[in-house]
């Protein structure tokens, strides 16, 4: 990727990023429900309608729309995202808290991932309509076909509530904790990848090139992992960065369903406090998370295929 191809995706990037942030700060402005009484109003308590309109003044909730657009934009430039209303913090510090969690989560379900779903996609397309092929092929629509949530509480109700191997409360980041919800994740993503690595490498094992190297008696496993696999991992490469981007913004259902304290978890919670400011951070997150993400996939298509390298086309 050349220098102004780079500058013009930036350029879009920034672009996509004001559009995004306008059109959530406007989703959240005509919302329903006041985020003040939310802060104010506490079990029976009943708050006089003159604290609330200073507490929505004092917060510059009481000013027209593209007023608080505008301050907020201002800030985010200089680095602040205003205050958390139910956290009684900086949006970034109250983030910061939920990374750690939702980022080890991320690699420990990313390696599972890799480490059965690769080897065993090329043994499905090496055995291709055999016993040990069907018998993958069923497993791995089973787990596409169930949601992440019912996976998620059969593990705690098997391997938490009785088999008791692994603990099913609590609110902290632990290796133990951890095992769980990874486990969950990983089986939602081992269906998918696997299926997908098969069909790359039966794409890539039908080409002449495989026949013409069989012909001259290069064995099959030498062409499948110097020949075969790097032709087959430009496709998985997008799926494989959809997945990175769907793990660290925090997988909301299932870190509710494990008290998991992630960044899903928490923008789940800042919607039902109506916290639009953390609401707004993660947000932010999101949609530069998988800008990055899609241009880090583009610029590895640009060293993985030497055809654009050499300004060829596909």
């Amino acid at each position: 990727m050349s220098r102004k191809e780079l500058l013009q995706r930036l350029g879009q990037m920034i672009i996509t990023l004001l559009g995004v942030t306008f059109l959530t700060f406007g989703l959240t402005y005509i919302a329903p429900g006041d985020p003040v009484e939310m802060i104010l109003e506490v079990g029976d308590t009943i708050v006089p309608p003159e604290v609330i309109e200073q507490t929505r003044h004092e917060l510059g909730l009481d000013q027209p729309f593209l007023v608080q657009y505008l301050n907020w934009l201002v800030g985010l430039l200089h680095g602040d995202m205003g205050l958390s209303y139910s956290a009684k913090m900086p949006v970034i510090d109250r983030m910061m808290l939920g990374a750690p969690g939702t980022i080890l989560l991320t690699v420990t379900a990313t390696l599972m991932m890799l480490i059965v779903s690769v080897p065993l996609g090329i043994l499905m397309a090496v055995k291709r309509n055999t016993f040990i092929d069907y018998i993958a092929r069923f497993f791995s629509f089973l787990g596409v076909s169930m949601p992440s949530f019912w996976v998620g509480l059969l593990m705690l109700y098997f391997f938490g509530l009785k088999l008791g191997l692994f603990p099913i409360a609590g609110g902290e980041v632990t290796a133990d904790r951890m095992v769980l919800p990874a486990a969950t994740l990983a089986i939602v993503m081992i269906s998918k990848f696997t299926r997908q690595v098969r069909t790359e490498i039966l794409e890539e094992i039908s080409k002449d090139y495989v026949t013409g190297a069989l012909a001259r008696g290069i064995p099959m496993n030498k062409i499948l992992w110097h020949h075969v696999l790097p032709n087959a991992c430009l496709p998985l490469v997008t799926l494989f960065g959809t997945y990175i981007g769907w793990l660290l913004g925090g997988v909301a259902v299932v870190e509710m369903v494990f008290s998991w304290p992630g960044l899903g978890a928490m923008a789940v919670r800042a919607i039902m406090m109506r916290d639009y400011p953390l609401l707004m951070g993660f947000v932010l997150w999101i949609a530069i998370l998988y800008m990055v993400i899609n241009l880090l996939i583009d610029i590895s298509y640009y060293y993985l295929n030497p055809r654009l390298r050499k300004g060829g086309r596909e």
